[in-house]
């Protein structure tokens, strides 16, 4: 069984900037991030394949945001830039054994969450 626990998350201003943190007790697997506001869909943000090689990132925090990790520490990093009160959400990070970056994009490819986050972003 794989333990994620996040860690990072805050009250922060528009324009502002938070880092999130996933340990993971896993290894060799893929990391997302996924946020889920209340009343909708957990969306997916970013994803890293296991070694940090490829990273893929919703359109939406493109430019933004960016996906890290340091497999020596297993951990995994999410540094927001530029933040909008529509980035407040509750954020999660997820593990799973996935095989294209593509897929790591799915919320249903993951095996393994955390319990979540909260950002909350004021304007």
């Amino acid at each position: 069984q794989v333990q994620l626990v996040e860690s990072g998350g805050g009250l922060v201003q528009a324009g502002g900037s938070l880092r999130l943190s996933c340990a993971t007790s896993g290894r060799r697997y893929a990391m997302g991030w996924f946020r889920q506001a209340p009343g909708k869909e957990r969306d997916f943000v970013a994803a890293i394949t296991w070694s940090g090689g490829s990273t893929t990132y919703a359109d939406s925090v493109k430019g933004r945001f960016t996906i890290s990790r340091d497999n020596a520490k297993n951990t995994v990093y999410l540094q927001m830039n530029s933040l909008k009160p529509e980035d407040t959400a509750v954020y999660y990070c997820a593990a799973g054994i996935i095989s294209t970056v593509q897929a790591m994009r799915v919320r249903y490819e993951y095996d393994y969450w955390g319990q979540g986050t909260q950002v909350t972003v004021s304007s």
